[in-house]
């Protein structure tokens, strides 16, 4: 199978390292292009990160000598060289919107991992084994801006990765409240322990947006694709507070849940074990064999041990305990996922793979 051309907006920021990282040998696309602020353009990826590689895994030497282009002022040259674009450009809002809509308006399919289109009408917002179905509002998307290759599709917030999921998977048992305590690693601020000495021996207990973030996309990648748009599911209503930790990479979640219908154990794990990912047929190549992995240990999941499950795109639970009858809620569990990868980079990567078997991203003549 040819490879599609990819390029990468943003490609010097740490989720853009993610993403050279985990493209590198991929067998569906092939990074045609690196870019960034006009600050690095011209240079070889190697120099432009020179002193700001912020990963543990060393720079693929197949980027190394690719030249940054700008990713604004270079847009018609980067989209006539490429298929696809994942976008990680650190930019004002109103200067993401433009810029993600003048990519697809030159025909070119744009991977966000930025916020500002998640709220956009026509664009669909994907974890792909919990909506792939959104994935259908491209060809509103399509009719509306007169667009033939070219689309734009956001993956969520990477504070939402370690719990939406669970619920979507325990649907069935009807979830009617939820709160949760999110632990979120200094990756998702783009630092790294070493160069934010401030949060050692420290924990920051705000993050500006996140919690209103962590609160309402859930409930839009739960709801259902009707009238030209997404209506966003109305339960569980979601309760949420953000802590930065001084954790590398990992974002935890204490979760909270009240159900409909009164449920046990055996029924919660069970349901989450026999979880049917909508996507599992098409063996998407980032795709985790097994989503889900509960620990009976009570000590885990842990961020620095369990973080890294089915490279990075799993989701670990543990502590999975009943709460008593006084309690707002019934049953209280630990989750984790990977910010950096399936809540950033490689969530978009298995969100252009779906697209791409979904047939909305080929290759242009």
């Amino acid at each position: 199978m040819k490879r599609l051309r990819a390029g990468i907006i943003g490609a010097t920021g740490m989720v853009g390292q993610r993403f050279i990282t985990l493209l590198e040998d991929h067998p569906r696309f092939e990074v045609v292009s690196l870019s960034a602020s006009s600050r690095s353009a011209g240079q070889t990826y190697r120099r432009a990160v020179d002193g700001r590689w912020k990963l543990a895994l060393p720079c693929p030497s197949y980027a190394e000598a690719m030249i940054v282009q700008d990713a604004v002022a270079d847009l018609q040259t980067i989209a006539q060289s490429v298929d696809l674009v994942f976008c990680a450009l650190d930019m004002d809002k109103a200067a993401i919107l433009e810029l993600e809509n003048n990519y697809a308006a030159a025909g070119v399919a744009v991977i966000s991992n930025n916020s500002a289109h998640r709220w956009t009408d026509d664009v669909p917002m994907l974890i792909p084994e919990v909506n792939p179905d959104h994935a259908g509002l491209i060809d509103i998307q399509r009719r509306r801006r007169g667009w033939t290759t070219g689309l734009i599709a956001v993956k969520p917030n990477c504070s939402i990765q370690s719990y939406t999921m669970v619920l979507a998977a325990l649907k069935s048992l009807h979830p009617e409240s939820v709160h949760v305590t999110s632990l979120q690693a200094v990756s998702g601020a783009g630092r790294t322990l070493a160069d934010w000495p401030e949060i050692t021996d420290n924990l920051i207990p705000f993050i500006n947006g996140e919690e209103e973030k962590s609160e309402r996309e859930p409930l839009k990648i739960m709801g259902s694709l009707k009238n030209g748009g997404i209506e966003p599911a109305t339960v569980p209503a979601i309760s949420a507070t953000c802590i930065r930790v001084p954790v590398s990479d990992g974002h935890l979640a204490d979760v909270s849940i009240r159900f409909g219908a009164k449920t046990t154990k055996a029924d919660l794990l069970a349901t989450i074990d026999n979880f049917d990912n909508p996507i599992a047929h098409l063996k998407l190549p980032s795709s985790p064999s097994r989503l889900f992995h509960y620990f009976e240990d009570n000590d885990r999941p842990q961020p620095k041990t369990d973080r890294d499950y089915a490279n990075g795109m799993g989701v670990t639970l543990g502590r999975l305990r009943e709460l008593p009858p006084d309690n707002p809620y019934d049953w209280r569990f630990i989750s984790l996922a990977h910010n950096t990868i399936r809540g950033a980079a490689g969530g978009a990567i298995l969100m252009a793979e779906l697209l791409t078997s979904q047939g909305y991203i080929k290759a242009k003549k």
